[in-house]
């Protein structure tokens, strides 16, 4: 496999837990794979069960160590902050177990009740409660506090990593460019055409304007703690010169509220409070024309 590869700088494999064994590690890292990430959701048993996760918390910390003695040496999980039911102490537990696992990246997600899942049924029928969202926020700011303390630094929404391990990819889509999506559901960005995987091996195709394009590409920016450079964004973009001006008006509305700030002039990027209201900013600026 790695022949057919050519040049690949990262290379990462998703994993969960009870995928993890020595033999499957093994080849994947003979195959080539440099990086691990691992679906862990939680630390705690509780929280484990009641998102009807296979694995323990046990088992997750043992197939990280399993991870980092099969030589990888970078891998990181994800988890998810505002689960129903988990408590400050408890999510601080999960949070102190995974800084003692020294990842090299953390995705932190907060959750999101969709549609026709088995929590959104519970939250319908009333069996299970949604924290509030101040709540949920408390939680992902107290991940971000103690992944600091071990390097990690946010430099996306809900992503953190030491510096240098930044996803490749999922920088590179929130930087704009092209990526292909290959299996059912996945994503992809070819040009002005949008496509969805399915399960049949065909596509769903959805074809944007140019402008609607650029817009998407350039807007996805905010999304990381380098933010969006203006000037670099004409550039690339010419399309989008005559939004300029009202786009630089609207976030220097957003950082005399502390929800933006400007460095250098015409470079915006989101506070750790506008991180909070993301979608709300780039919902808003994507309306905005002259």
């Amino acid at each position: 496999m790695r022949e057919n590869l050519g040049q690949i700088n990262e290379f990462t494999v998703e994993l969960n837990p009870c995928d993890v064994t020595p033999r499957l590690l093994d080849d994947l890292r003979e195959g080539g794979v440099n990086r691990i990430s691992m679906g862990v959701q939680s630390l705690d048993d509780d929280a484990l069960r009641a998102m009807g996760r296979p694995h323990t918390a046990a088992q997750a910390e043992s197939a990280f160590k399993a991870i980092r003695a099969a030589g990888f040496a970078n891998a990181g999980f994800d988890l998810i902050a505002g689960w129903p039911g988990t408590s400050d102490d408890s999510w601080g537990q999960t949070l102190a177990r995974a800084r003692a696992l020294a990842p090299d990246h953390v995705s932190v997600y907060t959750l999101i009740r969709e549609p026709g899942t088995a929590l959104d049924r519970a939250v319908a029928e009333g069996r299970v409660a949604l924290p509030d969202d101040d709540a949920a926020l408390a939680q992902h700011d107290a991940a971000r506090a103690a992944l600091a303390k071990i390097g990690l630094a946010r430099y996306e929404v809900s992503n953190f990593a030491k510096p240098g391990f930044e996803c490749r990819h999922n920088v590179s889509v929130w930087r704009g460019d092209d990526y292909i999506g290959l299996g059912d559901g996945a994503h992809g960005r070819e040009g002005l055409r949008r496509t969805v995987g399915k399960a049949d091996g065909a596509y769903d195709v959805t074809e944007l304007s140019p402008e609607a394009d650029a817009v998407e590409r350039a807007l996805f920016a905010l999304r990381m703690a380098e933010g969006m450079d203006l000037a670099d964004v004409v550039q690339r973009w010419p399309i989008l010169a005559p939004r300029q001006a009202a786009w630089r008006d609207e976030m220097r509305a957003l950082v005399r509220q502390g929800i933006a700030r400007e460095e250098p002039e015409d470079r915006f990027a989101l506070t750790d409070r506008g991180f909070e209201v993301c979608d709300a900013v780039v919902s808003s600026l994507f309306e905005r024309k002259e």
